[in-house]
């Protein structure tokens, strides 16, 4: 696979400079383009043998293009903070924003390729690893990314000239370290390994293009004029595509006809009394609070989304469930519409920036279920959009799940009838009519398909991993214990195993 990358091309200054003022042109021209189309952003991976040049083609592209609109990331091992989030948690966060240009360094290949090369993953894990990143560029690329991948390279000799020329420059010798000539060592492996990286995540959406990086100017016009390129062919796509945009429409409709659905099986006459209610809540609220302080110090987060009708309960039960945790170690994140930031980025970007550090609870009014509900109903996400949502949303609980995380997903189900009641409740209450807009209203109209669209939400993402929480809410005190218990039971059997219910 290599072999095309050792003949040893070169580039004389005189052709560079020739060529460069033509490249450099046109790179500038492409990145004010894409950045006043802001319909895309735009990932540079940079991986390869040590020695080959990555930073300085890095920092000649840089210079090249307008550096206000590149971010230019260099990933070390993962901090305290990182370590508490799934892995591709960093990844999500330094996502650049649509229109701008992300260049990274030891990103998300480097740790998987030194894992199998030192034995620290078999062959297997290796995969799955790929697989996930494979998963993580498709939604990306989905949404409209581009995404250019370059393998710099050079051969075993090569290498070692490089790494002892760079050496016995008093300039340049920090560039070289024990772990590089250690990598160097394993020469043959890493090449056996980022061959198979390469195969298995080569798609034409993501593409790698394997550089020779022996001669500086050949490498930096090469990476240039690929990128060029590329972001050319992609920018005359998202042109066009931009000038066919039609502005969105309601899709679902007040004449839906009604079907069964799971909600229809639910018994909403579950009630308890008032009575009952206040005498066994400070019980339950002491026992999450004692929880909730094991889970502090032993490190273990927790993740509670909260989903379903308008005036469905969920203000009330996340104000319930939280009322006796630490205030420091949890927050209640409510979404609405997406922020100007937000819509610049991919639609789970920023749900993803809020998962919670190690031992914290991170609470979701509303969720990334908005992308297959509301966006689904008013037109804003397309039918494509929403239809691969669905195992995108899959991927990112799985993920969430396989770190450790406690997910807990809460369905909070009332009937047509007892809306009405609590929005005509609500406009006369003086401390709750504020919650109560026109969007309730006008969404109140589209009761059938929204319980159809949560029928699907439950159909395609209630998995092993991340099973929905279907809570019976016309009784607001049954509604608030049901999920004050689950949380508790869930949390119990995380921290110590099953146990029994407080009296």
């Amino acid at each position: 696979m290599f072999d095309a990358a050792e003949l040893g091309q070169r580039v004389s200054q005189r052709e560079f400079k020739e060529r460069e003022v033509q490249l450099r042109t046109k790179l500038l021209t492409l990145q004010y383009r894409t950045h006043e189309l802001a319909r895309f952003p735009v990932l540079i991976d940079f991986a390869g043998v040590e020695g080959a040049g990555k930073a300085t083609t890095i920092n000649m592209l840089n210079m090249w293009m307008d550096p206000r609109f590149i971010r230019t990331i260099g990933y070390q091992k993962p901090t305290r903070a990182e370590m508490a989030r799934p892995r591709f948690w960093r990844y999500w966060r330094d996502m650049p924003p649509k229109g701008g240009i992300g260049l990274f360094l030891s990103g998300r290949y480097s740790r998987p390729l030194l894992s199998r090369v030192y034995g620290d993953i078999d062959e297997p894990e290796f995969d799955n690893r790929l697989s996930e990143i494979i998963r993580f560029e498709n939604a990306l690329v989905d949404d409209g990314a581009l995404i250019l991948k370059f393998w710099m390279h050079l051969g075993r000799t090569q290498q070692e000239e490089r790494l002892k020329e760079l050496e016995a420059d008093p300039l340049r010798s920090y560039q070289v370290s024990e772990e590089d000539w250690k990598n160097h060592e394993h020469y043959d492996d890493f090449v056996a390994a980022a061959e198979h990286l390469i195969t298995r995540t080569n798609r034409s959406a993501a593409s790698w293009h394997i550089v020779e990086g022996g001669n500086e100017n050949y490498r930096h016009l090469r990476v240039g004029e690929i990128i060029a390129a590329e972001l050319s062919r992609h920018l005359e796509v998202q042109e066009r595509k931009a000038a066919e945009d039609r502005p969105p429409t309601r899709v679902a409709s007040p004449d839906m006809p009604k079907v069964d659905t799971v909600f229809d099986a639910l018994d909403l006459s579950l009630s308890v009394p008032k009575s009952d209610y206040k005498k066994k809540v400070p019980a339950v609220q002491a026992r999450l609070g004692e929880l909730g302080r094991k889970a502090q110090a032993e490190g273990q987060s927790t993740v509670l989304v909260f989903e379903g009708p308008d005036a469905g309960g969920k203000g009330g039960a996340i104000r319930r469930t939280v009322w006796s945790l630490d205030a420091r170690t949890y927050r209640v994140f409510q979404f609405a519409a997406p922020t100007d930031e937000e819509r610049a980025h991919h639609y789970l970007w920023r749900f993803w920036r809020h998962l919670p550090r190690a031992g914290s609870v991170s609470v979701f009014d509303r969720s990334w279920y908005g992308r297959v509900l509301v966006e689904r109903a008013e037109g804003f996400a397309t039918e494509d959009e929403w239809r691969r949502a669905y195992n995108e949303i899959n991927d990112f609980e799985r993920q969430i799940v396989d770190h450790g995380i406690l997910l807990l997903k809460f369905w909070m189900h009332i009937d047509k009838d007892e809306q009405l009641k609590r929005f005509k409740k609500r406009e006369k209450s003086p401390y709750k009519h504020w919650k109560l807009t026109d969007e309730d209203w006008r969404n109140r109209e589209l009761w059938e398909a929204y319980k159809q669209y949560g029928q699907d939400i439950i159909q395609y993402t209630s998995t092993k991993k991340a099973p929905w929480i279907l809570v019976e809410a016309n009784n607001k005190p049954y509604a608030r214990l049901k999920v004050l218990q689950t949380v508790i039971d869930h949390l119990q059997e995380k921290l110590d195993g099953p146990a029994g219910r407080p009296a």
